[in-house]
């Protein structure tokens, strides 16, 4: 007969990682850490479908609970990401938890307004022809502050600086059309989608090196919009 002693002694003696790691998937444990070898695995549709999995399970309340301090000691010596985000500084919008990713599994580039610089650009491709990542994602959100300054010409120190390069997708989003205001929800989420259409085109056309990946079908780049109100992703597919 088992007594409650013998039960937790039991379990004292199971070590914690066998305990809060999750069963075995289709895709192997879904705590392991990416390796190049299951980086080469991953296609780039296999990717996106990674991101969406995970956001779902964002939304849903059903996050994996990994032992991050084992991942951090796994991937100390080298990382093999298999995508690349480039999000919004905004601290709603933490890109691992939004997409319930962990540590090793994506390169993170967050700047206000989610652009896409010359600066960001080289990360990028670090990210995918040195480091393999196999899709790049820009991640705008809804309610944007920098979208906003953006559209209201603000100035402030450095901050002028940054918001201009958000000044393109302000004159798309109003081509043809009465430009509106950052009192204006709609004209807002016109300008955030404009703005990470905008971004995707800059890495197309000022990157031969991500371009010539893409055209191969070893990279690809995807948009997306997080709602902040339910931290649903949509993405922009063609």
């Amino acid at each position: 007969m088992f007594t409650r002693r013998m039960i937790c002694g039991c379990l004292a003696a199971v070590p914690f990682a066998m305990i809060a790691r999750p069963s075995l998937g289709a895709e192997g444990d879904t705590c392991a850490v990416f390796t190049p070898a299951r980086q080469r695995e991953t296609s780039p549709a296999k990717a996106l479908a990674r991101l969406k999995a995970g956001n779902e399970r964002f939304v849903s309340g059903k996050t994996i609970n990994c032992d991050l301090l084992a991942q951090a000691q796994e991937t100390a010596a080298g990382q093999a990401p298999f995508a690349a985000i480039v999000g919004c500084m905004d601290s709603r919008v933490p890109p691992e938890l939004v997409f319930d990713q962990k540590i090793g599994d994506v390169f993170d580039a967050r700047i206000a307004g989610n652009f896409v610089d010359t600066n960001i650009l080289g990360s990028l491709e670090f990210a995918t022809k040195v480091a393999g990542a196999r899709l790049i994602c820009i991640l705008g959100h809804s309610d944007c502050g920098a979208i906003k300054g953006a559209i209201d010409n603000v100035e402030l120190g450095n901050l002028t600086a940054t918001l201009k390069n958000i000044r393109p997708a302000v004159e798309m989003a109003a081509a043809g059309g009465k430009a509106g205001t950052s009192k204006d929800p709609d004209f807002v989420q016109k300008v955030a989608d404009a703005n990470v259409a905008l971004a995707e085109r800059f890495i197309l056309d000022n990157s031969p090196t991500i371009k010539e990946m893409v055209n191969a079908g070893s990279v690809r780049i995807v948009g997306a919009m997080n709602d902040l109100a339910t931290g649903r992703v949509r993405f922009f597919e063609s």
